[in-house]
Parts: C-alpha cells; structure tokens; sequence
C-alpha cells in the first residue's frame, strides 16, 4: 500500500535583508517537506502575516525594524499558539537564547550554520522538539553550571517588553509623537517609558539608548 503524501510545512520568512531570505527560501524550498509561503521584511509585518496566512512554522530573524524576532514571537505566540517558532540569528547570545525560549521559540539557529541546521531545526520544531545548534549547547551548559557553582542567577531582563519597544523605536530615530501613534498611547506616556528607560539603564540621552540598541541587537548598526 503507497503510503498517504504528507503536506509540506508551510513556513513564514522574516528578516529584512532580502538577500538572506532569498538564501535561506532556496534552502527550505530545496526539501519536499518544506515550503516557504510568506515572506516579511520586519516583525510587524510578520505577525499581521500570520494573521491571514495558514502557516505551521514562523523563522523570525532577531534584529528587524519595527518589531524585533523576539516581538514578534511573543506576540504570534499569544494569537497563532499552535505556530511554532525558530528564531535565525547571526547573534551567538546566551541572553537571546533564553529570550527567545520564553518568547515562545522552539528552536535557535545561527546564520552562520543555517546551511546546515535550519532544515533539521524545522523539522524538529513541527515534532514539538525544542533545537540549539550544536555548538552552543557546551557553551550554555558550562556558564549555567559556572553560574550555579558561583551561587549566580539566570541572566534577568533589564527592561519591560513595552520598555523594550520604545526603546527600538528611539533607537530607529521615531518621534515620541510617532511612537504614541505607533504603539497607540499618549505622548507623555511614551515620554516616562523614556525616563525609566535611562535611569534603570543608567544612560543619559537618545545617543547612548541607540548604542545601547545596537550592543543588545534591537536594531543593526
């Protein structure tokens, strides 16, 4: 008896350098059991994607205009829960690895062995198997068990998820006035959201939030 043809996994792309979309969709679309059928060059447009397109796996790059992979992934999480996530990255992160699990992800690849691991990353997220390349998985281990001799705590979070976005939109040079249309609150809310920013960050302007933007990977240099 011929065994029944399984759909491919329909998977929405998002990173906004398109070359490494175009990269990484000849790479998926190359496997039968795969299929790239949404494509988004920010995290916005990814999640309003997942809105209307039936998709099964979101690969969410981290450092996107906008909205984050990591945004993004908390908020397909909360409207599309039976997605599953892989977040693709060229940061080699401890800190993003853990983010990005408790923003919903299943998996976390770096680009720079996305030739070899993305397909087996896929594949392992649609079985519901959580994926870290290879070669992170001492790293991880050795500084958790070097944290835990120390008597050291996971890495917190500095920063709110709503202080997060504020801080990517300042860092992208948006107005107050244009973050409060954006994220659809007041001016002077927008304005303390920046306050508490600098002083729990001990930074003094809109020049260091941006650097500090770009050391954490919100935004791309």
């Amino acid at each position: 008896m011929t065994a029944p043809v399984t759909a491919p996994v329909r998977i929405l792309l998002a990173d906004d350098h398109a070359l490494v979309r175009r990269g990484v969709r000849l790479i998926l679309d190359s496997e039968p059991d795969l299929t790239v059928v949404a494509e988004a060059d920010d995290g916005a447009e990814a999640v309003a994607l997942a809105r209307t397109t039936p998709v099964d796996l979101a690969i969410l790059d981290v450092a996107m205009p906008r909205a984050t992979g990591l945004q993004a992934a908390r908020e397909l999480s909360r409207i599309r829960p039976e997605v599953q996530i892989l977040i693709l990255t060229m940061y080699d992160n401890e800190q993003y690895f853990f983010e990005a699990l408790k923003a919903g992800a299943s998996g976390y690849v770096t680009k720079s062995v996305a030739d070899r691991d993305l397909v087996e990353a896929c594949r392992a997220a649609v079985r519901g198997e959580p994926f870290i390349y290879p070669g992170a998985e001492t790293t991880l281990i050795r500084k958790y068990l070097d944290r835990a001799r120390q008597g050291d705590a996971l890495p917190a979070r500095p920063i709110t998820e709503r202080e997060e976005e504020i801080l990517k939109l300042v860092a992208e040079g948006h107005t107050s006035k244009e973050i409060g249309d954006i994220l659809f609150i007041s001016i002077k809310t927008v304005e303390r959201h920046r306050a508490n920013l600098l002083q729990k960050l001990g930074l003094r302007d809109r020049l260091e939030l941006t650097r500090y933007a770009i050391r954490v990977g919100l935004i791309e240099p």
